[in-house]
């Protein structure tokens, strides 16, 4: 008897074991690996509900290949050992798919981490989907067959932003403050090549740099750009950095013009709205709401009600899930070995604005139409404001997909 109980036990284990199996064979899991806590926190959340919410859309369809899709987070804190270690508990769980995206000194270790561990478990192959880390040697001098960035590289944005400035003569002197770590320096170090190049009568009043989401109060930064009779700040801050900046500019009464990449974060919107700097804070990105195209104002208003609190921060997550499942799809496969191939020279119409851009086999980065905006009142027509501010941002230029098409150094390693 007590033997028939224990066959029988052991029976039901190994059923319950095939089930799980079973299940798992039947999602296809994605690793988000972006702060989830901390000074990051606010940025890393809106990726993951925008994730979350494609998904949704993608599993509304039927999924992909006829697969679930999950989205499982790991808190990296904006730190790269921790994020490591984040990524390695991923591969031990099964995921193939790691989306990471803030923090560009972040985004080097997890591409090296992953592009050695594919060189010593062929065949295991893990991808790395970047949307938001942008120093340009990711797709240059550390360029990886399995890395891809959605998000145009910070000397791209420089190159369309110094463009856009040069022809304003009322710009005669730039303080630069950006984050310190790899991306705030390459941030940096454009600006000043490229207005020494096309604005050399351009000064350089200050060169100012500050720990990675650690500062609480910006007002000393502020007297420092005050004190300098800058009239215009170029900053690469994210997140809290450029929230709080903007903050302790308007405390201060700072009468500058604003040239960022991140401006429309979380955050950003109110603090620029409560400095009442309707039209002079500046933002390069690759979409707004209120830019008039259909199917974009349709999803994102459909995210915005879904989470009224969040701005669609990241209209590029929008084309990498889309092209990602669209390249499983054509390989019939989730397996990276199988779909990489299928993203290199592929073509996609951008979300925010329909407009064709295409993922450079080259080095893996994806080019499309940018934009610079100014954030104000709502003019009539416009559907959306930010952050519940009753300001939207307002196109200022456009720069066409062909206009970004900086050449690169990449040497890339193919399996």
């Amino acid at each position: 008897m007590k033997r028939l109980i224990g066959s029988t036990v052991l029976a039901l284990s190994l059923l319950g074991a095939t089930a799980i199996s079973a299940l798992a064979q039947d999602t296809l899991k994605i690793g988000y690996v972006d702060p989830l806590s901390g000074g990051g926190a606010s940025i890393g959340q809106i990726g993951m509900n925008q994730l979350n919410f494609i998904t949704d859309e993608i599993n509304a369809k039927g999924g992909v290949n006829g697969k679930k899709v999950e989205i499982v987070g790991y808190d990296n804190q904006t730190n790269p050992q921790i994020s490591l270690v984040q990524v390695q508990k991923a591969i031990d769980e099964g995921i193939k798919v790691i989306v990471q995206g803030n923090g560009s000194s972040v985004a080097v270790a997890v591409s090296d981490f992953i592009t050695k561990y594919n060189d010593r478990n062929p065949g295991a192959n893990i991808v790395h989907l970047n949307y938001a880390a942008i120093d340009p040697v990711l797709t240059n001098e550390k360029c990886s067959y399995w890395h891809f960035t959605w998000d145009a590289s910070a000397a791209i944005k420089m190159e369309a932003l110094t463009n856009f400035i040069k022809d304003k003569k009322d710009v005669k002197k730039v303080y630069l403050i950006s984050q310190d770590y790899s991306f705030g320096h390459a941030v940096a170090g454009a600006a000043k090549s490229m207005l020494q190049a096309k604005r050399p009568d351009v000064e350089i009043v200050g060169d100012e740099f500050h720990p990675l989401v650690k500062i609480t109060d910006f007002a000393p930064y502020v007297a420092k750009i005050k004190a300098s009779g800058a009239d215009t700040v170029i900053t690469g801050n994210w997140g809290q950095d450029l929230a709080l900046l903007i903050k302790a500019a308007g405390q201060a009464g700072l009468d500058v013009d604003w040239y960022t990449f991140y401006a429309g974060g979380a955050g950003g919107p109110t603090a620029i709205k409560q400095a009442n700097l309707a039209d002079r804070v500046f933002q390069i990105n690759e979409g707004i709401n209120n830019q008039g195209y259909g199917p974009a104002e349709e999803r994102a208003g459909a995210l915005m009600k879904r989470f009224a609190n969040a701005p669609v921060y990241y209209p590029r997550m929008f084309n990498m899930m889309d092209m990602v499942f669209q390249a499983m799809t054509e390989a019939k496969s989730e397996d990276p070995g199988d779909f990489v191939p299928k993203l290199e020279g592929m073509k996609h119409n951008s979300f925010a604005a329909g407009a064709e851009g295409f993922l450079r086999a080259d080095d893996h980065q994806f080019f499309q139409p940018l934009y610079i905006s100014t954030l104000g009142p709502l003019d009539a027509g416009q559907k959306f404001d930010e952050e519940h501010t009753g300001w939207g941002w307002k196109m200022a230029a456009e720069i066409p997909t062909e206009s970004t098409l900086l050449p690169t150094t990449c040497e890339m390693k193919r399996p």
